[in-house]
Formats: C-alpha cells, structure tokens, sequence
C-alpha cells in the first residue's frame, strides 16, 4: 500500500495524484480533504488517506487516528466558515452493503441546519438486555485478533 500511484482506476487515486481535478481543502503528507462533487449540502467535505485503501480494514491504527484528527480540525473550520452550518455530520461506509460506492476509504464531513431535508430513513427499534449482551460478546472476543472476519456470521 503506497501512496496513491495506487489504482489508476480509482477516481480518489486520480485526485491525489493531481490527474482529476478537485477543490482542495486540507492536505498533508497521508492524508488528503477535497469538496464533495455530489454534495448533502454545500460545504460537504470529503477525507480520505492519500495511500489507496479500500476499506477500514486496509488501514493501522495511526493513520485512522490521524484521519479523524483531521476530520475534527475540518468540521470545527466548517462551523467557523460562514457557510450554513447549525451542526455536523461526520459519516463513513465501509462496504458495499454499507453504501460505499467509491472503494476507497472516506469520510464525509457535512454541514446540517435545522431545516435541511437530509434524513436517515432507518427504523430505529430497541431490543432486549439479552441480545444486546450476545452482541457484545461476539465483539468483544474479537477485539484482539487479528484478520478480518468481514461477511462471516
């Protein structure tokens, strides 16, 4: 995993690399914040690792840590900007059952107001002390092992 000379089928790798344009907001040397083309809202940010990773799994600790160090110090910007911005949603999918739809790794910083339209349509529904409990288990044993245990029940 180098920095992006990556995929050159990955639009994010073309950004970095400077082949597609993009309005640059922030960068360093591993990571990299540009305008979203198909914003929520405008000032709708996007941060991504420079090096090509699909997915959180792709990453170490230290880059993710740095990643949303980022991301605080651009939302924090973003209510300072001037633009419509009543609070903020930071949001990241990881896989195509998530919604990810560009496979490399990012995080949208977006700005809200109380009377935006941008809703998550979800059915929130509470469940028992029991099953909330197995869950936990079944994470919690995995918290130190290594792989990925991605798309396994």
């Amino acid at each position: 995993m180098g920095l992006c000379a990556g995929d050159p089928a990955c639009a994010f790798c073309g950004i970095v690399s400077g082949r597609v344009p993009a309005s640059r907001v922030y960068e360093d040397e591993l990571v990299l914040s540009f305008m979203d083309i198909h914003p929520a809202a405008p000032g709708d940010l996007l941060v991504i690792p420079k090096m090509h990773a699909a997915g959180l799994q792709d990453i170490d600790e230290s880059l993710m840590a740095h990643l949303f160090r980022v991301v605080h110090l651009l939302a924090r910007a973003l209510r300072r900007s001037g633009l419509p911005c009543e609070g903020v949603n930071v949001f990241l999918a990881d896989g195509e059952a998530a919604d990810q739809t560009v496979f490399h790794l990012h995080v949208h910083v977006f700005p809200r107001t109380a009377d935006d339209r941008f809703r998550l349509e979800v059915r929130w529904q509470e469940r028992s002390r029991a099953a909330l409990d197995h869950d936990a288990a079944l994470i919690r044993a995995c918290l130190n092992r290594g792989g990925d245990r991605r798309g396994t029940s």
